[in-house]
């Protein structure tokens, strides 16, 4: 019976066993048939590759650039002719001293007159003794050659002044075969230095070799000037410290043109008027150790400053009683308006004129012409002169030398 019941039971829990699983089938459905095994997955594509840029066209050749046009370089200025370079630069001293003779002349030929005449040239630095010299003799002139107008007096004048400038020789003097020696005295302050800095230009310019002595040694802004003036101009310079030995100077400078072979040595000296005494004893022995080792100077040119007058010359006699001078350097003679300095030079000096400063330039340092100078002191004065006095006015520097015969 037992064994009846425990099959009973076993049955029973099959039923059971079996509905449950029954009931989970029915709600899950047919079973899913097994999954197709997935494609394998193909494989990436390589990056694209970067776009090319576009193709820009061709430009089109680059035609070669023309070389740049040069400007065209200035005209080369033609120095000008004495006469030309006197009338331009003479305008002060023309229209002061021409415009005084103007007047004197326009009243004829009188006491008064020659008077006038003579305080318009002491006014123009000729000297009181020279201008008195100079009114009597052209009185006499006229009186002898009958003149009666104040034109013909004018153009006597200026015949008189010409003569009265006349020397037989103004050049500078050079050796043939040997190195030319300068030696340049005058006070500090005229332009010295300045006119040798001038001069080495224009000899270097001429395809000469120059030596520069620096022998004024007392200061030396003068040496630093000069050496300037020697890099400018191509010249080789000579120096030494300052309160060295002038004349020891001077003699290396020598030594140092003679040993190159330089064509001219330019000696530039002390100008302080502080001790007149020792600066003149300095002079000498300068001039003396270049002549032992050189031989004579072959100028002894003295530089005056034509803006100081009758004072210069005092200056210059102080010069002449140390050395033997042998020329003038008239500088500034632009910049004054009384031209008669030049005559009152060479009457009391007894040297003559040999150059002159006429402006800045290097050719403005230019030979002395009597003719070109009186003639631009009185270019303009020429045409004015007349005895009428309805005549009309000519204001100065208005008309050019080759204009003068115009209107």
């Amino acid at each position: 019976m037992e064994d009846l019941i425990l099959v009973l039971l076993v049955v029973l829990g099959l039923l059971v066993i079996g509905g449950v699983g029954f009931v989970v089938v029915r709600r899950g459905g047919a079973p899913a048939p097994p999954r197709e095994p997935e494609a394998p997955a193909e494989p990436e594509a390589p990056p694209a590759e970067p776009e090319a840029p576009p193709v820009e066209p061709e430009a089109p050749p680059v035609e070669p650039e023309a070389p740049p046009v040069e400007p065209e370089a200035p005209p080369v200025e033609e120095p000008l002719a004495p006469a030309e370079r006197f009338w331009q630069r003479l305008g002060r001293a023309r229209s002061n001293l021409g415009d005084a003779v103007v007047g004197i002349f326009r009243q004829g030929l009188t006491e008064e007159t020659w008077e006038e005449l003579e305080e318009s040239l002491i006014a123009a630095d000729v000297g009181v003794e020279a201008s008195t010299e100079f009114v009597a003799g052209l009185k006499e002139r006229c009186r002898a050659e009958g003149v009666r107008t104040g034109e013909q007096a004018l153009a006597l004048l200026k015949e008189v002044m010409r003569l009265e400038l006349e020397v037989t020789d103004r050049t500078l003097a050079r050796r043939e075969d040997d190195t030319t020696v300068w030696l340049v005295t005058g006070v500090n302050g005229t332009g010295k230095t300045t006119s040798i800095g001038k001069l080495a230009a224009r000899a270097v310019r001429d395809d000469e070799s120059v030596v520069l002595a620096a022998a004024d040694t007392f200061r030396a802004a003068a040496a630093d000037q000069l050496e300037r003036w020697g890099e400018s101009a191509g010249a080789r310079v000579v120096r030494a410290g300052e309160g060295a030995d002038p004349a020891s100077v001077a003699f290396d400078g020598f030594a140092s043109a003679r040993a190159a072979g330089a064509d001219l040595l330019l000696v530039d000296t002390a100008g302080r008027l502080q001790n007149k005494t020792a600066l003149m004893d300095e002079l000498r022995k300068v001039k003396r150790v270049l002549e032992r080792e050189a031989g004579p100077c072959d100028e002894v040119l003295l530089v005056l400053d034509a803006t100081t007058g009758q004072n210069g010359l005092s200056q210059a006699r102080a010069f002449l009683e140390a050395v033997d001078v042998t020329g003038v350097i008239l500088t500034k003679l632009d910049g004054t308006a009384r031209g008669g300095i030049v005559v009152a030079i060479q009457r009391q000096l007894g040297i003559p004129v040999k150059l002159v400063g006429l402006g800045e330039s290097i050719d403005d340092l230019a030979e002395f012409d009597p003719q070109a100078f009186v003639d631009a002191l009185f270019e303009e004065v020429a045409q004015d002169v007349s005895l009428e006095d309805d005549r009309s006015a000519v204001a100065p520097d208005s008309r050019r030398p080759d204009q003068a015969d115009e209107g």
